[in-house]
């Protein structure tokens, strides 16, 4: 049986904050297993992160553009919020 999503995902400002995640981790050619691992957290996580689907951390959010090399203002200026 397929669990409810949680009342967050889809969230236009998650939506566009794990667009802009996938974008950046693209420009530098970085897996998202890989992107996940160096982070600290799973990839199947990281996966929703990208979708929508999880309403991520304040920690985690700066981990993520830690190993980005992004700043978190960068990351939300590309997402649009």
């Amino acid at each position: 049986m397929a669990r409810p999503s949680p009342i967050h995902a889809g969230d236009p400002a998650l939506v566009g904050i794990g667009q802009a995640i996938r974008e950046l981790r693209a420009a530098v050619e970085m897996s998202q297993e890989a992107l996940a691992h160096e982070a600290g957290m799973d990839r199947s996580y990281m996966g929703g992160i990208e979708r929508g689907e999880h309403n991520l951390t304040l920690i985690n959010l700066l981990r993520i553009c830690r190993c980005l090399r992004v700043s978190v203002s960068e990351l939300l200026r590309r997402a649009g919020v």
